[in-house]
Formats: C-alpha cells, sequence, structure tokens
C-alpha cells in the first residue's frame, strides 16, 4: 500500500508535497512535474522558497500540444509561475513540432536521463494520470517512453515504463472529486487499464500520496 500524507486543506498538501520534493532533490537530479489546476500552489511554493535549482533537471509529464504560451499550456504554469526566475535546466516539449515529432524528439532528449529521480503527478476525477485516461490503449504501451494522446486537445505523455521506473514518485491529489476514485483505486483490485493513477502509486517504499481532508473524505 502506498503512502498517505493527510493535509488539512490543498494549499497545506500542495505545500508538504512540494518540501518533500525539495528534500529528494537536495543535491540535484531530475524532475518531471505535471499541470492541472492543483499544482499551481506546489510552483508558488518553490518559488518564494530559497533553493538551489542550478543542478535540477525539469522535465514535463504530458504536455498540451499547444504554443507554450498558451493559457492551456502545462510549460507556462510552471514557467510563470516559478520556473522563469529559477536557474533550473528546462527540458519542455517541443510543441511547435507536429505531434509524432514532438514525441519522438522528447523521447530522445529524455532518455539519458532515465530513471528519472522524482516524478510530479496529479490524478483526474476519472482516476486519469499523465495523458492516460481510463481504457486508453496507450496504458499498456510497454515500448516507448513517450507518445501521443489524441484528447480534444492533442497531447505529448510519459507511458507507463517511465512512471515506472522513477526512483520516487509523488502524487498531489486534492478536492472532493478525487474522493470517491481515491477510495476505489487505493481499495480496490490492481487494475491500471481501469484506473490508471494506480501505476507506480501504489508501493510505499517509492510512492507518496499528497491528499486534503475533501479527497481523504471516503479513505
Amino acid at each position: 500500500m502506498s503512502l498517505i500524507r493527510r493535509h488539512p486543506d490543498p494549499r497545506a498538501a500542495a505545500e508538504a508535497c512540494g518540501a518533500e520534493i525539495l528534500r529528494l532533490l537536495n543535491d540535484g537530479g531530475t524532475l518531471a512535474i505535471s499541470g492541472g489546476s492543483s499544482p499551481k500552489l506546489m510552483f508558488e511554493y518553490f518559488a518564494r522558497t530559497p533553493f538551489d535549482w542550478s543542478n535540477v533537471h525539469i522535465f514535463w509529464v504530458d504536455e498540451r500540444c499547444v504554443p507554450h504560451d498558451h493559457a492551456d499550456s502545462n510549460f507556462r504554469l510552471a514557467h510563470d509561475t516559478w520556473l522563469k526566475d529559477s536557474a533550473a535546466i528546462v527540458h519542455p516539449v517541443r510543441t511547435e513540432l507536429p505531434p509524432e515529432q514532438a514525441a519522438l524528439r522528447y523521447q530522445e532528449e529524455l532518455r539519458p536521463f532515465l530513471p528519472l529521480d522524482v516524478i510530479h503527478r496529479g490524478m483526474g476525477a476519472d482516476a486519469h494520470t499523465a495523458s492516460l485516461f481510463p481504457g486508453d490503449p496507450l496504458i499498456n504501451n510497454s515500448t516507448d517512453l513517450v507518445g501521443v494522446a489524441h484528447r480534444a486537445i492533442t497531447r505529448i505523455t510519459l507511458f507507463s515504463s517511465v512512471l515506472e521506473s522513477a526512483r520516487h514518485t509523488v502524487i498531489l491529489a486534492t478536492g472532493a472529486d478525487k474522493a470517491e476514485p481515491l477510495a476505489t483505486l487505493l481499495h480496490g483490485p490492481h487494475e491500471p487499464l481501469q484506473f490508471p493513477a494506480q501505476i507506480a502509486a501504489m508501493d510505499s517504499t517509492t510512492a507518496t500520496w499528497f491528499i486534503d481532508e475533501a479527497a481523504a473524505a471516503q479513505l
């Protein structure tokens, strides 16, 4: 069973998740971050916390195929909130390229850094993680490191092989809409095709969940 750390509200959970990442990266290393709404509080914590980012390589767990200055860009969220004022070594997805080409380019850039030291992930209300959604055949792709997820907005995403090889995984999940899927995936059978957030998230020696009281309501 994975390690669960409960906190009173989203900010407390996000800051605790951020503090754990900084602890794990104290001597530098590699970090893959996720997008969505919940990491913003964590990125704000990074921005105001003294830390030497100069020896940290930043990757993205997934990215929407939009320009980096687009409102939906995961790069933009991290850059504007935190990275622009850090000395981190940044490896964004080349979203100006066609999606298949961008995925191949990203895979080759990522490969020399594997396994990643820390992967930060979130979970959707449908138990998706990265851009791996329930029932998507991409979840079973064990050959490639990176691929294209065709959703309403096309996305580039890391595959299970990268997620599972990470030395440490931290999952930030907050809000009442996470309560039911969280309880189901933690206490139900291991079915990552149905609950992608189970990928690399169930072993307490490598994975830690940071949740708020709303997300913990059904545990």
